[in-house]
């Protein structure tokens, strides 16, 4: 699946089967059901999730959070626009799937 294939399935009710869970809290994340994608990231461990972590306590405005979970992923803290840093760390982690 790529990043086009990703986004067109956020206009389906469920994530696509299969997805790994830090892909399937950014998918919720791309809904906007906030709550449900962060009830993933707290379940599940690893650097991925992580990332999008620090993503969903970016859009929170819990900079502080955010840059903890940053920390946690090895990956630096993200000032691009919202939709970008989504766009991005979908591609890495749709690559990474395959």
């Amino acid at each position: 699946m790529d990043l086009s294939q990703f986004k067109n399935s956020l206009a389906k009710a469920k994530p696509p089967a299969g997805l790994v869970p830090a892909l399937a809290a950014l998918w919720w994340a791309g809904k906007d059901k906030w709550e449900k994608a962060h009830t993933i990231v707290m379940e599940e461990g690893g650097k991925d999730c992580a990332w999008v972590h620090a993503y969903l306590h970016r859009v929170e405005g819990d900079l502080d959070n955010a840059r903890y979970w940053y920390r946690r992923a090895h990956r630096p803290v993200s000032n691009k626009p919202f939709a970008a840093e989504w766009d991005a760390i979908a591609e890495i982690l749709l690559e990474e799937q395959h």
